[in-house]
């Protein structure tokens, strides 16, 4: 058909090369954001990408347990693919399956998508987006508890000094890593069946190894000295940020609550919206973004080719 893609597995090096595709970016889900799709990687699976006229073509690969392909939208600053592009790209390719289709984009397209593809919901990749405001006031009594925990976080460590929030950079990676094995021993992040958890720990290592040339936002939060919570941040647009990953230790009572306070304050200034990502079909994570009452939730969907 014409089309010559000669896709690369795609690295976080790779992030200056490719983040003017993502300039006018239409799309409110997380995985478009190019930080998130370059860090992403491990055993399980692996992006691969390419240029095709001004248009960022991503595949993603699952590895294990077999070799499953998938297109992503097409990334462009400049034009957006109709869905008889995208069946053109996909049957070229020899790739039926799109993966992450919005919500937006199905509506936009509703009757073409429906004569050229079968769509499917992917619940385990639907988005929960909140108001920036709520999450740095937490005004109202629906927040009640949020602030009570706040309160006794602060009266036991911030008032006596015990606490200091900076980012994250080379000078403090070894340190932030070193957190991150101790926050997964808790949650048993390597044990062989937590494989949601095992993905999440590599891509939160290859975020902090490469975080000044993905050119995200950050925060760690030290308590006498000593790492306890740390996020990373990227923008999708310019009303919506993404929190991409933010880990505390469970233990300390109102660390978390505080510390995703002062993330939604000090990283998304600015930004009236914060996507803080999917569940990923765990249900204490679920019942955590649901606990601080989202505004909306930006569904995602796969289409195959009829």
């Amino acid at each position: 058909m014409g089309i010559e893609v000669n896709f690369k597995e795609l690295n976080p090096s790779d992030y200056p090369k490719y983040k003017n595709y993502f300039e006018n970016n239409p799309h409110q889900l997380s995985l478009y954001t190019l930080s998130s799709i370059l860090v992403w990687q491990n055993d399980y699976y692996q992006p691969y990408g390419d240029v095709l006229d001004d248009t960022l073509i991503i595949m993603g690969m699952f590895k294990k347990p077999e070799l499953k392909k998938h297109l992503t939208l097409p990334m462009s600053p400049t034009k957006q693919y109709t869905p008889l592009e995208l069946k053109n790209l996909g049957m070229a390719l020899g790739i039926s399956k799109f993966y992450y289709v919005t919500e937006a984009y199905l509506n936009q397209w509703q009757t073409q998508i429906d004569l050229l593809f079968h769509v499917e919901e992917q619940k385990d990749s639907e988005d929960y987006v909140y108001l920036t405001s709520d999450l740095s006031d937490l005004k109202g009594n629906k927040y009640t508890k949020k602030r009570n925990l706040i309160n006794q976080f602060t009266k036991e460590y911030v008032t006596h000094g015990r606490v200091k929030i900076e980012g994250i950079d080379q000078s403090n990676a070894s340190e932030c890593i070193k957190f991150l094995e101790e926050w997964c021993e808790e949650r048993h992040c390597d044990v062989e069946t937590e494989v949601t958890l095992a993905c999440e720990k590599q891509a939160v290592l290859n975020a902090i190894n490469h975080i000044e040339v993905l050119e995200m936002s950050s925060l760690l939060l030290r308590i006498d000295n000593k790492i306890s919570a740390m996020a990373m941040a990227s923008y999708l647009n310019s009303q919506m940020g993404v929190l991409h990953f933010e880990k505390a230790f469970a233990n300390i009572k109102g660390l978390y609550q505080y510390f995703d306070r002062e993330c939604a304050k000090r990283l998304f200034q600015g930004y009236y919206y914060i996507n803080k990502e999917s569940d990923m079909n765990i249900q204490g994570l679920a019942h955590s973004k649901q606990s601080y009452y989202p505004i909306m939730k930006v569904k995602s969907y796969q289409l195959s080719i009829r």
